[in-house]
C-alpha cells in the first residue's frame, strides 16, 4: 500500500512536530514547513497528497496560499485543511470558499486531525472507487480487471507499465517525481536507478499512440498527466 504523503505548513515548531508526530504513527509520511517560501520550493519538486494549511503565517496570509493553490491546474486537486487559532465563523467560510476541504481551529487533538486528515483523503478518490478512470475521451483504463484502450483499441501494457500509467492517472495534474513512481512500483524494495522510468514511459507513450499526448515530461521534476 502506498504511503499518503501530508504536508504540514505552520510557523510553530511545536505544532508541526506533534501533527507529525501523530500522522507518522497513523502511517502517513510527513513533510514539515515553518514558512511559505519552503513550501513553495518543495511544490516544485514534489507533490503532496494532503496539505495542512495553518492561516496566520508570517510571510504571508494562509488564505492567499490556499487561494494560490486552487487556482493552479497542478495543485488544484490537492486536498487542503486549514489549521487556525481564529474561531470566527466568517473565516471558516472565506477558507471553506478559496477550496479548503475542511477547517480545523486551536487548540486542537491530534486524534481529531488525524481522523479529518483520514477523511478528507476518502472523500478525494472517486477514481479509485470507480475502478475506472477517462482521460481525454480516448484513453480509458479499467484498474480492476487491468485493461486499457485508446479509440476503443484494446493496448497491451506490462505489468509495470500499466502500474505507472495508473499512478498518473490517479494523480492527474500533479507531477509526480521519479523517486515517487518508483515508490508506488517497489516500495523499498527497489533497486534500479530512476532513470529507468524514462524508458518505461518511453515504451508507454509508443504504445498509448494518439493518447500520448497526455504525458507530459516536466525536465527536471517528473512526469503527470494532463488532458
Amino acid at each position: 500500500m502506498i504511503q499518503k504523503m501530508i504536508a504540514i505548513v505552520d510557523d510553530e515548531p511545536d505544532i508541526v512536530e506533534l501533527v507529525s508526530l501523530h500522522l507518522k504513527n497513523a502511517g502517513f509520511k510527513t513533510r514539515e514547513f515553518i514558512d511559505v517560501d519552503s513550501f513553495y520550493g518543495f511544490l516544485g519538486t514534489e507533490t503532496p497528497d494532503l496539505i495542512i494549511l495553518d492561516l496566520m503565517l508570517p510571510d504571508t496570509d494562509g488564505f492567499e496560499v490556499c487561494k494560490l493553490l486552487k487556482n493552479r491546474d497542478q495543485y488544484a486537486s490537492i486536498p487542503v485543511i486549514m489549521l487556525t487559532a481564529r474561531t470566527e465563523e466568517t473565516e471558516k467560510v472565506l477558507g471553506l470558499e478559496l477550496g479548503a476541504d475542511d477547517y480545523v481551529t486551536k487548540p486542537f487533538s491530534p486524534r481529531e486531525l488525524v481522523a479529518r486528515v483520514k477523511a478528507v483523503l476518502r472523500r478525494n478518490k472517486p477514481n479509485e472507487e470507480t475502478k475506472k478512470i477517462s482521460i481525454g475521451g480516448i484513453l480509458n483504463i479499467d484498474l480492476e480487471r487491468y485493461e486499457v484502450d485508446v479509440e476503443g483499441n484494446k493496448i497491451e501494457l506490462t505489468t509495470t507499465e500499466f502500474k505507472i500509467l495508473q499512478l498518473l492517472a490517479l494523480k492527474k495534474g500533479r507531477i509526480q517525481t521519479r523517486e515517487q513512481i518508483l515508490d508506488h512500483l517497489w516500495g523499498q524494495e527497489k533497486t534500479v536507478i530512476d532513470r529507468t522510468i524514462d524508458v518505461h514511459i518511453r515504451h508507454l507513450r509508443e504504445k498509448l499512440g494518439n493518447a500520448a499526448i497526455f504525458i507530459k515530461n516536466l525536465r527536471g521534476l517528473g512526469y503527470r498527466i494532463e488532458e
